[in-house]
């Protein structure tokens, strides 16, 4: 029986309380007892300075986004930023499919061991099925509102979704771009629980849009041809509108949510027992350049996970980074709980929470050493980082 005793300053479990001096036994990397120092001999131990925690889960990528690094500005906003990707969308295949396949190993090497990725196409499936990251496939279709007007482009989203390895769902894009015939098609896509994902409050024209029927939106669809008409705002922000059209028996991330409020959050957990909140804080700043107010959600004892969002809107694929420019702008936030959101939450939210997420006993999520002190050091400074040991 090949055994390793893997220890460190800390280990935390996540699932428990943190051990001093703790040791984690693997087998075959199977995680097969959590224990001290003084329960092994001390010639069997791998010394590691900082903390040990699980593997990171990463709940919000466009991994076949990856070749459009550092094609669209920062801090332009929202409406701009979609442009820019629309421009660039269609590049070379071989320089797509290299940078799909540089992303995941970029996000390997940073530690995350489970990835919602958000595709519309089949580019990411060949990649998904050799990775040694956990992949779950959104398939998002939107339809700009339209009805029935672009089903020929829905049915592609249609054949993507065919085609993607398990585990998957069909998710909606985002409140301001699909139609309710869109959501009760999508619905039915996804007729056993899983999760499903949807893009929430990322921008003021969006709350402008639902409340009031003006603001960005309408010459942002004007722009690219679409006819809004028929659009009633509802008077209360776009999440509401998300929740009429979507199945509250499905877990459901809502995504972004830079502009959620408490009574938002409120009124998602009234809805739905099965309610995940993802924060993607680097891509809120470089989209943005404005963060959710996360005192909100905590308040609200709302399940928070971790996303990095896609190279087209961030620096890197690393939710180490996302955690450090949490704590950077709301240091309020504390280390325990960042760690939550960056592990067993984000487990939890993608169904994979029996095999991922938390150093227990049977688990095989993955181990890293984080070059961290809690009780001394800064979590953003530049001097922390992580190392996979499994």
């Amino acid at each position: 029986m090949d055994l390793r005793y893997i220890t460190a300053d800390w280990v935390y479990p996540v699932s428990s309380s943190r051990i001093h001096q703790g040791v984690v036994v693997l087998e075959n990397d199977r995680i097969t007892n959590v224990t001290t120092r003084d329960q092994v001999p001390a010639d069997q131990l791998e010394y590691h300075k900082g903390i040990i925690i699980p593997g990171l889960i990463n709940t919000h990528c466009h991994l076949e986004l990856s070749h459009l690094k550092g094609k669209a500005p920062t801090g332009a906003g929202l409406l701009p930023f979609i442009s820019h990707v629309v421009k660039f969308r269609n590049e070379a295949q071989s320089d797509i499919d290299a940078a799909i396949e540089a992303a995941d190993r970029e996000m390997w090497d940073n530690g995350i061991q489970a990835v919602g990725d958000i595709c519309n196409k089949a580019d990411t499936f060949p990649i998904k099925r050799s990775s040694k990251i956990k992949y779950y496939s959104f398939v998002e279709m939107f339809d700009f509102l339209q009805d029935h007007a672009m089903d020929a482009m829905v049915k592609g989203y249609m054949e993507a979704y065919a085609q993607a390895p398990e585990p998957k769902s069909a998710v909606p894009h985002a409140p301001y771009s699909v139609s309710p015939d869109l959501f009760k098609r999508v619905n039915t896509l996804n007729d056993s629980p899983g999760t499903v994902s949807i893009h929430n409050q990322e921008t003021p024209a969006e709350q402008d849009f639902f409340m009031y029927g003006r603001g960005g939106f309408l010459d942002f669809y004007k722009d690219f041809g679409f006819d809004l008409s028929h659009f009633k705002p509802a008077g209360k922000p776009s999440i509401h509108y998300a929740m009429t059209h979507m199945d509250p028996g499905q877990r459901t991330l809502f995504v972004h949510n830079t502009l959620t409020s408490l009574e938002d959050i409120q009124a998602a957990h009234a809805w739905s027992d099965q309610v995940y909140w993802t924060t993607c804080a680097n891509a809120n700043l470089y989209i943005e350049n404005r963060l959710p107010f996360y005192q909100h959600f905590i308040h609200a004892g709302a399940r928070m996970t971790i996303g990095t969002d896609s190279l087209t809107s961030n620096w890197q694929l690393s939710i180490l980074e996302e955690m450090k420019t949490i704590s950077r702008y709301q240091s309020y936030v504390h280390f325990d709980t960042l760690l939550q959101w960056a592990t067993l939450n984000g487990a939890m939210a993608l169904g994979m929470e029996d095999e991922l997420g938390s150093l227990e006993t049977g688990k095989a999520p993955g181990v890293l050493v984080l070059s961290y002190d809690p009780d001394v050091d800064v979590l953003f400074d530049p001097k922390v980082g992580v190392k996979r040991i499994v």
